[in-house]
C-alpha cells in the first residue's frame, strides 16, 4: 500500500456543525482502555470520553487483573452508559495483551487508544474522524500537552508528516492520540514479544504499508506524567527501542546502531526541553 496523499493538500475540520441525528450517524470508534491498579486516574479518563461531541463510540476497558477499586469504577461507568463495555482478566498479562483483547471485541471502524491516566478534550474524535474522512487516511495522530503535580503544560508538538525512515528515529506518536481505520487497514494488533514499545511497533508497521503518516498540529489530549524514576525508565525504554530494530523490523547491525544513537540524542533533548519548560520528570513518551 501507498501513500494516496504524497502531493495532496490537507483540510482540517470537525463536526462541529452537524445536529445531534447526523452525529450518531457517524461512523463508529471503539475506544481502547487498557487498565492496572488506575482507581484514583481512571474516573477522570472516562469522563473525558463521556465528554466528547463525537457521539457514536464504544468505549471497551479491559481491566489488567488490578488489586485495587478499578473494577468497581468502571463497573458503575458501564452501568450508567450501554456505549461501554467492561472485562477483568483472570491474569496480569501486560497492557499489550490488554490492548488487543480490546481490539477483538471492537466492532468500530476506527480504532482510537486512551489509557486510564490520560484525556482527551472534547472535540478530539470529532476532529480526528472528520480529518481522516476528509483526506481519505488510514491513520492518524496529533499533538498533545503533558500534566502532572506542577499544574504546568507542556505541549509536544510532533511533526505534520512522518515517513518510516523519520519515525525509526523516534516514537513521535502519542498513543492517547493514534487513531487508525479498520476500513482500509483492517484490524491491527499490538506486537505482544515486546516489554515495552508495543504502540511504537504498531505504528512502524502501519507507517511501512502506507508509506507516511498525517497528524493534526493542535493538542486534543493531556499525557499525565507520572513521577517514576528516569533513569530507569529511559534504560528500558532504549533497550525496548533497540529489540523494535532488530527483532520487529529486522535492521542489520549498522541500521540499528544508527537509529539507536538518534532515538538517544533526540530523547535526550526532547527531556531537557521540556524539563526547562514544564518542569516535569518524563517518562517513556520518546
Amino acid at each position: 500500500m501507498t501513500s494516496t496523499v504524497a502531493s495532496k493538500v490537507l483540510r482540517f475540520g470537525s463536526f462541529s456543525d452537524t445536529n445531534k441525528r447526523e452525529r450518531l450517524n457517524l461512523p463508529l470508534v471503539s475506544i481502547i482502555m487498557p487498565a492496572y491498579n488506575a482507581v484514583d486516574t481512571i474516573a477522570s479518563s472516562i469522563d473525558s470520553v463521556l465528554a466528547q461531541t463525537y457521539l457514536n463510540w464504544q468505549l471497551i476497558i479491559v481491566d489488567d487483573c488490578s488489586s485495587d477499586d478499578t473494577s468497581r469504577v468502571a463497573e458503575r461507568y458501564e452501568k450508567m452508559d450501554n456505549r461501554i463495555i467492561f472485562l477483568k482478566t483472570p491474569i496480569n498479562s501486560g497492557v499489550a495483551k490488554a490492548r488487543n483483547r480490546a481490539i477483538q471485541l471492537s466492532t468500530g471502524r476506527f480504532i482510537a487508544f486512551l489509557d486510564s491516566d490520560d484525556l482527551w478534550s472534547p472535540e478530539k474524535l470529532s476532529h480526528q474522524v472528520w480529518f481522516l474522512l476528509e483526506n481519505d487516511l488510514p491513520f492518524t495522530y496529533s499533538a498533545y500537552s503533558l500534566f502532572g503535580e506542577s499544574k504546568k503544560d507542556y505541549v509536544f508538538n510532533p511533526p505534520k508528516k512522518l515517513t518510516y525512515n523519520v519515525l525509526l528515529k523516534t516514537n513521535s506518536i502519542g498513543c492517547l492520540t493514534a487513531i487508525y481505520d479498520t476500513k482500509i487497514l483492517g484490524k491491527r494488533y499490538m506486537t505482544i514479544t515486546l516489554d515495552r514499545q508495543h504502540d511504537y511497533a504498531l505504528w512502524l508497521s502501519i507507517c511501512k504499508d502506507v508509506g507516511e503518516l498525517h497528524g493534526i498540529p493542535y493538542p486534543l489530549a493531556k499525557y499525565r506524567v507520572q513521577q517514576a524514576s528516569l533513569s530507569s525508565n529511559k534504560l528500558a525504554v532504549s533497550k525496548s527501542h533497540w529489540k523494535v530494530y532488530r527483532f520487529v523490523e529486522g535492521l542489520n547491525i549498522m541500521r540499528s546502531v544508527y537509529y539507536q544513537v538518534n532515538y538517544m540524542l533526540k530523547g535526550y533533548f526532547k527531556y531537557k526541553i521540556q524539563k526547562k519548560s514544564s518542569s516535569l520528570l518524563l517518562t517513556d513518551r520518546n
